[in-house]
């Protein structure tokens, strides 16, 4: 086993093909193939399931992979610190639920490098989606909120996939409404009111179960219910159709602007916002980073941090 063949399933596994693999190693992919299979011999596992549509880990991979990661990073800080090698690029891959402040955290943490370089990736996406990230190491951490209806599911899914929950902070649902919406200037909403309006949550996909959904109160029945897959096409309609979402009611007007209030939605329920990472996995140096300036930003808007 060699720290080049190390750093062949690294990159393999961000590239999700060996053919691209190999054009960015600069090496002949029968030569990447072959430095593979050798590896998977010596070690005894499978590493990789090689199908039409590309190369994904299998299980012994995905554990093998939390191992290499580590040693990849300590061997690199060894080379800087004794070889005295230029530092290489800052990594760092984030998943998470439709969240103002995870985007706000993300400038706040890039702001803060010290590095000529750096290849980061934040991704808003789906439930499910977030979790399979996690599990398959395509993303340190992956942030999403449990509530009373999708905590046992969802707790039994991290479990299943060796993930660990993280409470950030607990939050009183709320919904977003255009600023010149008729209910704008109430201090408190119910659900019941809203029956008229157009309701807009983020499509699921494949793994559209109520339990997956960004939304409180999911399964509340809609007279109108309009789906979508990004931020910036529901706040359009939020102000376009008179529309609303539920959601946690952290509103950043950096980002979104004066065109949309949160306002209290009348529930007794309860958000509890938090993280997800693999417990196969340490964080790396940005991760750890990045959730140092989401707890900031998350004191800084009044709530109380948990972890």
């Amino acid at each position: 086993m060699t720290i080049q063949q190390l750093r062949y399933v690294i990159k393999i596994t961000e590239c999700g093909s060996i053919t691209e693999a190999a054009r960015q190693l600069f090496v002949s992919q029968p030569s990447l193939s072959a430095a593979v299979k050798e590896l998977e011999a010596e070690l005894g596992i499978e590493i990789f399931r090689r199908t039409a549509k590309g190369i994904t880990l299998t299980a012994d991979g995905t554990e093998f992979l939390s191992y290499v990661r580590q040693i990849i990073e300590q061997t690199e800080l060894l080379e800087e610190r004794y070889q005295h090698k230029k530092p290489s690029k800052q990594l760092c891959r984030i998943s998470t639920q439709h969240y103002a402040f995870a985007v706000n955290a993300f400038v706040a943490m890039i702001s803060s490098l010290d590095t000529d370089e750096y290849e980061l990736t934040l991704r808003e996406t789906r439930t499910y989606e977030i979790i399979e990230d996690v599990a398959s190491f395509q993303s340190e951490l992956g942030i999403l909120y449990l509530s009373n209806f999708n905590e046992k599911v969802l707790r039994n899914l991290f479990k299943e996939k060796s993930l660990t929950f993280t409470p950030l902070f607990e939050a009183k649902p709320h919904v977003f409404i255009s600023s010149t919406h008729p209910l704008a200037g109430r201090e408190e909403i119910g659900i019941s009111e809203l029956d008229d309006y157009p309701c807009l949550v983020f499509e699921q996909g494949t793994y559209n179960s109520f339990y997956f959904f960004e939304e409180i109160l999911s399964t509340e029945p809609h007279k109108k219910r309009i789906l979508v897959s990004d931020r910036a096409t529901l706040f359009n309609l939020l102000i376009g159709l008179n529309g609303y979402t539920t959601c946690t009611g952290v509103l950043n007007r950096n980002l979104n602007g004066d065109n949309i209030v949160s306002v209290r939605l009348r529930t007794d329920e309860n958000m509890l916002v938090g993280y997800i990472t693999s417990e196969r996995q340490s964080l790396g140096a940005c991760a750890t980073r990045f959730l140092e300036e989401l707890k900031r930003l998350i004191a800084a808007d009044g709530f109380e941090v948990l972890s």
